[in-house]
């Protein structure tokens, strides 16, 4: 079995837990589309604060200088959208989520984690889905600061799930003791979002 970008054919890859590296369903693109429901926003609000609140030890509230001031890293990752397309290697870069995790410190009671956005957008995420490896809170793709019509300039990327689950514009998460739908969720996109099971909706 083969998948096609353009006139070559490449075997499928694998994943390092067995699976193909093309969830099913999906098709390749070099390009990166833009999808968003709500309005663009020009730019970050003069009064933005990064906030953790909830089920932690220690909530936070940064200011943009404050937050930009955490330990950056880089991650490499593929990024696949619910509606069909996938992009290899993205490079991302911002601050890993285990530097928040660290610290605000999540009670044993914290289940999960609805990411809240300044434009009133909210998606919910299993915290061991969150607390992974290949999580950040990015500030750039592929070597430049992220644009706002791609979530700049700061959102959320989680590789494992499809992209409505990496919020755009992200201003912070509530750690919770029970799962709740974010806005896609309670509009008929799949609570779970896992690329590999085609759970694109409910």
């Amino acid at each position: 079995m083969k998948w096609f970008l353009g006139k070559k054919s490449t075997p499928i890859e694998k994943r390092p837990d067995g699976r193909d590296r093309l969830p099913p369903g999906q098709h390749l693109t070099r390009k990166w589309p833009v999808l968003t429901f709500e309005s663009t926003p020009s730019s970050l609000p003069s009064d933005w604060r990064f906030r953790v609140s909830g089920l932690v030890e220690n909530p936070l509230e940064l200011t943009w200088e404050e937050f930009l001031q955490l330990p950056h890293t880089t991650v490499t990752a593929d990024f696949h959208c619910v509606t069909l397309w996938s992009r290899y290697n993205n490079t991302w870069e911002g601050i890993h989520i285990r530097e928040i995790l660290q610290r605000v410190r999540p009670l044993p009671e914290a289940q999960y984690v609805m990411a809240h956005c300044w434009t009133g957008y909210t998606t919910n995420i299993p915290l061991t889905a969150l607390d992974d490896d290949d999580v950040l809170i990015a500030l750039k793709h592929d070597g430049k600061p992220l644009t706002p019509e791609h979530g700049g300039p700061v959102r959320l990327i989680v590789p494992k799930l499809y992209g409505y689950k990496s919020a755009k514009w992200l201003d912070g998460f509530e750690f919770m003791e029970h799962d709740k739908p974010g806005f896609w969720e309670t509009r008929g996109y799949h609570n779970s979002g896992d690329p590999w099971k085609e759970e694109r909706y409910w």
